[in-house]
Order: structure tokens, then sequence, then C-alpha cells
């Protein structure tokens, strides 16, 4: 099997880049979200209650606890720990020693401290992914660099330790709980959009912040739409366990299906570093042979193949052209493709019911982890394998160790990944050993394991609603209040801002989809408007000249509800 050096930098160096965006995109907002004069000041989040010091840092484990002890405040410390972890992942993004397993632990652990005074504004599930793969990163981050290593005439490496390899297998575990897991809440949320398959008719125009080629998005043909949404499921459902497939063709079939999904969203939506962060994860379906990272393999002579391979090639073949054509039938007959040649469309329909999806999914969920467990054994064997190659018995002794850690903590986290994962499945989520709910249950505010689950409802069906605030001198004229972002503005196209994630914008939508009692910051919001305090008026226009009340903050702030649609083509 081929090896994964490559992958395991470009992952490193992926990892190094989202951390570097999220951390940059964090520290220009902070004043705004978490200053003293901010919208949710940080200060009120970290209260001594009396405890020890370790214990206090265990329970609400942030690095922030200690800013005081520097003469800075909580946001002041935020600040500071955003723009180190910035500047850190930016060496780790150029620097390959700087890719060690101590600066990605402080990477993680500053976002770790961030999330923690964070509130409602860092609640999303990518900052649960971010810190999750930033934890696998320290484990497949390398002790000593590549570079130093010296290559036998086959070029492999000389120095490439047994244990490489294992948690590296945590990051494709990752990735198929990511997917899988975002593909089956489509369906258990009973939403009818994604049962009816025409999610896709409301998405470009109702997401959160559309790009300008949403707008073009929109106005493909509507069975276009449906047959995006049979692809979507294809792709989010009943490809990931090809992640695992022992055939080396089916893993990258696998890989490019991901990237193309995951680059259709990024060029539709501004979803920051999430798609980013995916993409980084399919790395762990590539190897060095793929990516041309083998000496000498593409000038290698063609030379006879014994019958044994030769029928092991052909019976792999075989495998592999069945899994296509049984991906092809299930998709036909679950979702009734049908082709009408003489309007020159596809027709599609959800052909199961809902009784008969949860079935499936009670059948299938278990399976699944069966899958990973044999996986994961398969994976430890190799390494075993790769030990007993080891020469010279200190070399040996010190493989064994670093194997036997490395082997451990590989285990325990995917143990305490599978609770998580069971949630798609509640009776799954019974039948698991107790020993892996206890395991999970002590470190569960580490976030080293998370439940996903993206898009699970669309919403906006009749309408894509839109908070617009509007300030005024004296309760007769109105002025509206525009946002840099979100949509307002009907005559302004909408913006490319990934990887920047605009947290208030981001919560402005949520905002949008009920009552202001389920967004109790947006009163905080009103009042620092009204106050006129500069960062949180920062967060609304950059530009402070181009806010309407710069000058004096408004007496009276109103906030109306709209309905916004694309417009038609040919519209002005």
């Amino acid at each position: 099997m081929a090896g994964s050096r490559l992958p395991r930098q470009l992952f490193l160096q992926g990892v190094a880049a989202v951390f570097m965006f999220a951390f940059a995109s964090l520290y220009t907002q902070i004043p705004g979200l978490y200053g003293p004069e901010g919208i949710l000041p940080a200060r009120r989040t970290l209260r001594p209650q009396g405890k020890g010091r370790w214990q206090q840092l265990w329970e609400t484990p942030t690095l922030l606890w200690e800013a005081p002890r520097l003469g800075l405040d909580t946001a002041q410390g935020l600040e500071l720990l955003s723009l180190l972890g910035a500047l850190v992942a930016l060496g780790a993004l150029l620097l390959s020693p700087l890719r060690h397993p101590v600066i990605y632990l402080l990477l993680w652990a500053a976002y770790l401290s961030a999330c923690q005074v964070g509130q409602v504004f860092l609640y999303f599930q990518w900052d649960s992914l971010l810190l999750e793969t930033g934890f696998l990163a320290v484990l497949v981050a390398p002790l000593r660099p590549a570079s130093h290593r010296k290559e036998d005439p086959q070029g492999r490496q000389a120095g490439a330790l047994p244990h490489e390899d294992l948690p590296f297998w945590l990051v494709r575990w990752l990735l198929f709980r990511l997917m899988f897991a975002s593909g089956v809440v489509k369906l258990t949320s009973r939403c009818p959009a994604w049962w009816g398959l025409t999610a896709l008719t409301y998405h470009y125009e109702t997401q959160c912040l559309p790009t300008p080629a949403a707008w073009f998005a929109h106005h493909l043909p509507v069975w276009l739409h449906k047959l995006s949404v049979v692809a979507t499921f294809l792709i989010e459902i009943a490809v990931p366990p090809l992640f695992f497939a022992p055939i080396r063709r089916l893993r990258l079939a696998a890989f490019y299906s991901q990237v193309l999904l995951q680059v259709l969203i990024i060029i539709t939506g501004n979803y920051n570093f999430f798609n980013l962060m995916t993409l980084v994860l399919t790395t762990a379906l590539l190897d060095d042979q793929h990516l041309a990272a083998e000496p000498g393999h593409g000038s290698r002579k063609k030379t006879a193949t014994s019958w044994p391979k030769a029928l092991l090639a052909t019976l792999s073949l075989l495998l592999e052209l069945a899994v296509y054509g049984l991906l092809a039938y299930g998709t036909v007959h679950y979702f009734g493709l049908e082709v009408d040649w003489q309007q020159r469309t596809i027709h599609s329909r959800t052909t199961f019911t809902f009784h008969q999806f949860s079935q499936w999914l009670k059948t299938l969920t278990l399976p699944t982890v069966w899958l990973g467990v044999a996986s994961l054994v398969w994976e430890l064997l190799s390494a075993l394998w790769r030990w007993t190659q080891v020469r010279g018995w200190l070399r040996k002794l010190s493989a064994v160790v670093q194997l036997s850690l490395v082997g451990t903590a590989t285990v325990a986290l995917f143990l305490i990944s599978l609770v998580p994962y069971s949630y798609v499945e509640p009776g799954t989520h019974g039948r698991l050993w107790t020993g892996a709910h206890r395991l999970f249950g002590a470190v569960e505010h580490l976030q080293l394991a998370n439940s996903y689950g993206l898009f699970r409802r669309m919403t906006g069906l009749g309408g894509r609603p839109e908070v617009v605030l509007e300030g005024s001198y004296d309760g007769h004229h109105w002025t509206e209040i525009e946002f840099m972002y979100k949509p307002g503005n009907l005559s302004r196209p909408p913006p490319v801002v990934a990887p920047h994630q605009p947290r208030l914008d981001w919560q402005m939508w949520f905002a949008a989809l009920g009552p202001h009692t389920h967004s109790p910051w947006f009163t905080s919001l009103v009042l620092r408007l009204l106050q006129g305090k500069e960062p949180v008026i920062r967060l609304v226009q950059s530009q402070v000249a181009r806010y309407p009340f710069h000058k004096q903050p408004p007496t009276y702030v109103r906030a109306q509800r709209y309905k916004y649609w694309f417009s038609q083509p040919g519209e002005q």
C-alpha cells in the first residue's frame, strides 16, 4: 500500500491555514463582540468561584484565566491570543520545522480558550470541527521533521516510524462521520424540502450569505436542482463508506466526489473556513503514489506480472465495477430517475418512506461502527507489521513505545467519537459500550469529538426572512442601518467574504428565523447602537463614516422583518 507522507504534510499545512484564517477573522471582531463596550462582554463569562486553579482550568479550559496576571482584561487577552494564534499558524503554514505537535497543541488550546468565552458567536459546527481536527493534528504531526530523514534506494523513508500513519486514519474517520451524519440528518429531520428533492430551489436564495454565483445557481432548471439533491444524498450517504474501501481507486473516486461537492458549495455560498476545513480532511483519502511522491514512479518500466497478481487485479476491477453499478442502480431505484427525451430533462422523486429510511438507518448504523473497528484493526496490524521490520534493538524498543502510546491514543479517540456519531440513530446510541460513554463524558468539555449535521432543515420556504434595523432622531423619519455583508440594500450584489466569517451578520440570519426572545444578544446590539459604541458600529460598517449615525447616535432604533427573494433574470 502506498504511503501517506505527502498527504500528511498537506493535512498539517491545511490545518495551519484554517487556524490562521479563523484566528485572523476573530481578531478583527473581538472589540465589537467581546470588548467592555461590545455586544457580549467576555469578562462576564469568567468569574472565579473559589475553586482551585487547576480545577477551575479543567472545568472551564481556557488560557484566559491567566489574563489578569498579565494586566489584561478578558477581551484584551482574547485579542492577544488570537493575534499570536494567527502568527503561529502562519509560521506552521510556511515553515516545515514548525509543523510540530507542540505547535498544533498550542493552536488547539488557544482556539479552545476562545470558544470558552465566545458564547453564541462561537457556537458553530465549524468551530467544533476545527477544534477536533486541530487536536488530531497534534497526533499526526511528526516529532522529527521529515526533511531530516534519509531515503533508501526504493524511495521509502528509512527513518519512517511504524505508528506515523495510524493517527492519520482518525482524520478519515472524522471525514466519514461529518459527511455521513450531514446526509442522514437531512432525511431524519423530515424536512419536506429535502424529502421532495426541492431543497436547492430555496437554498441558494435563503442561505446566510449568498455569493454572486448563488443568483445564477438559483435560476437553474428545477429538474437540475432536484437531480443535484439526489447527487448530494449520494455523495454524503452512499459514498462515505468507500473511504475505508480496500481498493485504492474507490477511495480516490470518493475523494474527488467530496472535493466536487465542497468546491460547488464554496462557489455558491460564504461558509467561511468550513469547506476549506472539509477539503483538508479529504487528504486522508490520498496517498503518496497518487500525488507522485514516490521517486521514479512515473518512469518505471512495465514488467511481467505473475498470475496471482493478475488475478487479484482482475477481481479488484470487477469489484470496483460492481460497486459503481450498485451505486448507480440504487440511485435510479430509490430516487425514481427517468429520462424525458422529449423535454431533455431527468425526472426524480423519493420512492421510499420515512419509516423505511428509519429502519434502514437502524440496520446500517451499527455496521458502520464495525466497519470503522475493522478498518482501525487493519491499521493497527499494519503498524505492528511495520514495527517488525525495524532493525536494531534500540530503535525497535523506541518504536514499540511510540506505537503503544499513539495506538492507545488512537483507540481512545475512536471510542470517544462513537458516542456523538451514534446520535444519528438513538437505538445505536443506547447499544454502545458503557465504557465509551464514560470516556466521552470525562472529556466532553474539551470538544475532542463532536456530533455533526449540516443543513438539517431548509428555511425560508416562503421567502427569505431578514431583519432590517432602522434609526431615527424624531421617531418619524427613519434611516436604514445597512450591514456590510448580509442582504439589505436591494441594489447591492451579494459579496464574497470567505474565509472570513462576519459573526454578527451570521447571527442576524438566525435572529430573523424567530422572535427576538430566541436571540437575547439582539437587545444588547440595539442598546450599543443607541449608545453609539464605536466597536459595535465597526461590526456593522468598518468605515465609520458610512454609518448613517456616526456623528450622533440615533434616539430610536427599530427592527422590522422583511422577506427577500432573488430578482428574476432581466429585472433591474
